[in-house]
């Protein structure tokens, strides 16, 4: 079987457990999600998801976190980890929307990785999120780990993992791909505790037939 037959099959298994994926991350605009994204950085996303709904009700534009005091984000993002980078971030990432584009969130991958704390993570997530956009595949933690478990790839390096399964992830898929990945991750390929007796694509992972052969 190909990687991309694997991954197909994965994908058809996936949805059907989890229906049409979407972002863990809640949001109300654009800027938000940018801002739920760099904050979620090393970070769960229930835990951002905490953050945000006290933050968002006292910054949610650019406006106002350009004028807030870094002193003040760095206070409400605290728990998040990494909290000063995080909040120095947030806080030019702010300025540069204003200055550069008005407010609003580019849809280019080019002008949004320019942007301060935002990588092609936070790139891929946002553009696919809210245009519908996929230039690549969004690699997190939990797709880093199964795309080397199931056996797509052998290094750990985000950009690398991510130029490799757009080799041969349909591209239509690319923006799912990441989202079923990572809710399995959560739910059954759990870090440190992978439950691959009872997971639906252990057919499909190198790991899984290794686990389940010298068992």
């Amino acid at each position: 079987m190909t990687k991309k037959d694997k991954a197909i099959e994965i994908l058809k298994i996936l949805r059907e457990k989890f229906g049409h994926p979407k972002c863990a991350l809640d949001y109300n605009s654009p800027f938000e999600l940018l801002v739920a994204v760099i904050l979620s950085a090393q970070c769960t996303d229930v835990r951002v998801n905490i953050v945000t709904k006290t933050l968002f009700k006292v910054a949610n534009t650019p406006e106002d976190f350009a004028n807030m005091p870094l002193l003040e984000i760095e206070e409400l993002v605290r728990s998040t980890g990494f909290f000063r980078n995080k909040a120095k971030n947030i806080k030019l990432c702010s300025e540069q929307l204003l200055e550069k584009y008005n407010g609003d969130i580019p849809k280019s991958m080019e002008e949004l990785t320019k942007l301060a704390g935002v990588g092609r993570k936070t790139a891929n997530v946002v553009r696919g999120e809210i245009w519908g956009l996929a230039d690549g595949i969004t690699v997190d933690t939990h797709v880093r780990r199964l795309s080397n478990l199931i056996g797509f790839v052998n290094i750990e390096d985000p950009i690398k993992i991510e130029k490799e399964l757009m080799k041969f992830v349909p591209k239509k898929d690319w923006i799912d791909f990441s989202h079923l990945l990572i809710l399995q991750g959560r739910d059954i390929c759990i870090a440190r505790r992978p439950k691959c007796d009872i997971c639906e694509i252990k057919e499909f992972c190198n790991y899984g037939n290794k686990k389940n052969f010298n068992s």
